[in-house]
């Protein structure tokens, strides 16, 4: 046999395999949802109606609360400043992709109505795992755009919320939210 030859490269290849798992031991967690859009970016505006077409009729997309004030960061739980907030589950055992959203709002004392959609390009919401979406103009994983002269933002009445997330093959789900009377709001 050549043991000449297959020594070393037996050994490389040892050596190699070794390194790479040696790397993965100080690897980062495996993030509940990944983000690759330019989140925060654009204008957003007011939509005629909702654009969404998922017809799957498969449970794994879950809105498990939604919030339009009094709102708190995920991560660090202190109160943060008034937006609208959307925490998505995917009880899945399979990634989700294709995520969007289409939200009514409506202002509760003169029936007036604004609806809004957006794709939520690059979001993949991992399995079994839940992610707060974020709507407040600022930057980072799982924030996205606002009209911030929207009704939300301009109406001093109470402005009721009707949402609904899709992915794609899984069937859509749908929440609620109130922002009180009043503008302006600063963090609790």
């Amino acid at each position: 046999m050549k043991w000449k030859i297959i020594l070393p490269v037996a050994l490389v290849a040892l050596a190699s395999a070794g390194v790479i798992a040696l790397s993965q031991v100080n690897a980062p967690a495996r993030p509940a949802a990944t983000d690759t859009s330019p989140a925060a970016r654009g204008t957003v505006l007011p939509v005629e109606s909702n654009p969404i077409t998922n017809t799957s009729t498969t449970p794994g997309l879950t809105i498990m609360s939604a919030a339009a004030e009094d709102n708190a960061d995920p991560a660090a739980g202190k109160a943060i400043a008034d937006r609208l907030q959307v925490m998505v589950g995917n009880t899945t055992s399979q990634p989700l992709t294709n995520v969007e959203t289409y939200y009514v709002m409506t202002d509760a004392t003169t029936g007036a109505q604004e609806a809004y959609y957006l794709a939520l390009d690059g979001l993949t919401l991992a399995p079994n795992s839940e992610t707060m979406i974020s709507f407040d103009n600022e930057t980072g994983a799982g924030h996205y755009p606002e009209n911030k002269f929207s009704l939300y933002r301009s109406s001093k009445n109470q402005v009721d919320f009707t949402i609904q997330v899709s992915a794609g093959g899984v069937q859509a789900a749908n929440g609620t939210a109130t922002k009180g009377a009043g503008t302006g709001e600063q963090p609790d």
